[in-house]
């Protein structure tokens, strides 16, 4: 528009209110009239408010890495991206320290990075109350999933 740009959120907050069993509840204008008084009811039993929070992050690593890409002293390097949902939260690229023999091994090292990656997450989140079991680690290499499998 020329006054600027609107967001209309509508078909967002109807799909939370189905999400959340309260299709049908009662709408009020935010924010909420001054002459509304809300009292505490110390009969009605408490809410659990984790019921109405989208608590559960999906996380997910992606690691990735080309074979011998630096044409100065043939080192691979390592790609690795974190997605919480659909936002992309932390991403780098390295070269790798060691020179891989083949393109499993660096795929698989490019994999390690990426488990310190989800490590490091899985930490920072619990200091805001959030506990993850298990973060996937996202590899397009055959080789280096079956190395990380077995190791022998």
């Amino acid at each position: 528009m020329e006054d600027g740009i609107f967001f209309i959120q509508s078909k967002y907050i109807k799909e939370m209110l189905k999400k959340f069993g309260l299709k049908d509840s009662k709408p009020t204008n935010t924010p909420m009239s001054m002459k509304i008084k809300l009292t505490k009811d110390d009969d009605a039993n408490s809410v659990d408010s984790s019921k109405y929070r989208s608590s559960r992050i999906e996380t997910i690593v992606y690691a990735d890495s080309d074979h011998s890409g630096d044409y100065v002293d043939r080192k691979s390097t390592s790609g690795v991206c974190t997605f919480m949902g659909y936002c992309l939260t932390s991403w780098f690229a390295k070269k790798q320290t060691a020179l891989a023999i083949s393109k499993t091994e660096a795929e698989y090292v490019s994999v390690g990075k990426a488990c310190q990656q989800a490590l490091w997450m899985k930490q920072a989140l619990i200091d805001y109350g959030i506990r993850l079991d298990d973060i996937p680690i996202m590899c397009d290499n055959k080789g280096a999933i079956d190395l990380s499998k077995n190791p022998v």
